[in-house]
């Protein structure tokens, strides 16, 4: 630990802090974290949240350029400076998020829900407020710094089944990526927001549109993605009427945006019949999964989840040499997501090729580091006789809140009753 991170788990601990002026509203704060720290809990975060959350929708790289280009105009308008980053995220859930430090992401989710450039900069636009007011980052700051390292760790992602897998985001983007924002940082953001889209020539109507928006899909639905993070209200449709009728009209943006979302519009399809395969898949019809895997292939050969969920089936269906074979397509389609390779070493292990294994389970922990991984490697090296070696891996494991804790802290007793 430096001498840095520790000072301010001091001053986390005693509750010590300092006042600032928020650069954003312009009142006088208590600050437990500098903007410098803020900075580098969001570098430091950024790739893990986005390997939890699905990673980086790549198939259509124009797409990340667009949005990136509608971020990089409204933060050029934020009243507060930021490395600002954006990314589309290959996640089904509509949501958006940002981390400390002005590391913002937006699902696909969400993206398709959308109509029109303007609505989409009322998303980003929002974001931006949270990240530059830092709305939430002396929580999420607590988080990082206390553990959020072992929770991303402690995520176990059971290799006889793809659920927890799948839950993959949800777990770990508790503590960093679903801060649940109170009703005066939401209004905040909202209202600052607007005036960000009016400055880079935006409707702010396009505001008013996405609350109505999720105020209608919230009906009845669970308070899960952005209707937890950033719950809708009637009193945010309000507010925000009466910021743009402030604010006056802009650029709606909507063929273009259109035309940027055309190829994701066209994969819906596809996406759609493989969320039908990830039920069956949760609920064990393994013949149904592979079924509707194939379906979305057919739609879109490119995806690799679509490739992957076709091999958790073949695996459960006791078909591994085929699951190898779709595990080994999903990787060569999109070598930088940790879950295929997590997958594929399981499986080789599970089959006794050990140094595969290795090199599997080493680039999965390096993308993303679970405990499902971590303990396979300990298992590797235990078996090829590193009892040092394995216990490295275990001992972290058996530290987390993971479902395998138990299980490494057992490997561990009978180790080192084995070397005594």
């Amino acid at each position: 630990m430096t001498p840095a991170r520790l000072a301010l788990l001091v001053t986390l601990s005693l509750g010590i802090g300092a006042c600032a002026t928020n650069p954003v509203t312009g009142r006088e704060e208590l600050s437990l974290v500098s903007g410098r720290e803020e900075i580098a809990i969001g570098e430091q975060q950024y790739g893990p949240a986005q390997q939890a959350q699905g990673g980086p929708y790549y198939l259509d790289p124009k797409l990340q350029d667009y949005v990136r280009s509608v971020g990089n105009r409204l933060a050029a308008g934020s009243d507060r400076k930021l490395p600002y980053e954006f990314v589309v995220l290959n996640n089904p859930v509509p949501n958006a998020w940002a981390l400390p430090g002005g590391k913002i992401a937006l699902n696909r989710g969400l993206l398709v829900l959308l109509e029109s450039e303007a609505q989409l900069a009322a998303v980003l636009g929002h974001e931006i407020v949270h990240a530059a007011a830092g709305h939430g980052a002396q929580q999420q700051a607590k988080d990082t710094l206390l553990g959020v390292g072992l929770a991303v760790l402690g995520v176990a992602t059971s290799s006889s089944g793809y659920q927890d897998l799948v839950m993959q985001g949800a777990q770990v983007g508790g503590a960093l990526v679903q801060t649940r924002y109170s009703r005066e940082a939401e209004l905040e953001a909202d209202h600052y927001g607007m005036n960000y889209m009016a400055r880079a020539g935006y409707d702010p109507q396009g505001a008013v549109q996405v609350q109505e928006l999720l105020l209608r899909l919230s009906a009845g639905k669970p308070q899960g993605g952005l209707f937890a993070s950033h719950p809708p209200s009637q009193e945010r449709v309000d507010a925000n009427r009466r910021t743009a009728r402030k604010l006056g009209p802009g650029d709606d943006g909507r063929e273009e945006f259109q035309r940027e979302t055309a190829p994701l519009r066209r994969d819906q399809p596809a996406y759609a019949a493989y969320d039908k395969g990830l039920a069956a898949m949760n609920a064990k019809r393994y013949e149904e999964a592979l079924k509707f895997s194939n379906t979305a292939l057919k739609l879109q050969d490119r995806e690799a989840l679509f490739h992957e969920l076709r091999g958790v089936a073949s695996a459960q269906l006791n078909r591994p040499v085929d699951a190898i074979k779709s595990y080994n397509q999903a990787i060569a389609r999109n070598q930088g997501f940790f879950r295929p390779y997590l997958l594929r070493g399981m499986l080789h292990l599970k089959r006794g090729n050990l140094d595969v294994a290795r090199e599997d389970l080493t680039v999965a922990n390096r993308l993303f580091p679970t405990a499902d991984a971590t303990l396979g490697l300990g298992d590797i090296a235990a078996r090829q006789g590193d009892t040092q070696t394995a216990i490295r891996y275990y001992e972290p494991v058996a530290k987390s809140n993971s479902s395998l804790a138990p299980a490494a802290r057992e490997r561990i007793a009978k180790l080192r009753g084995y070397s005594r």
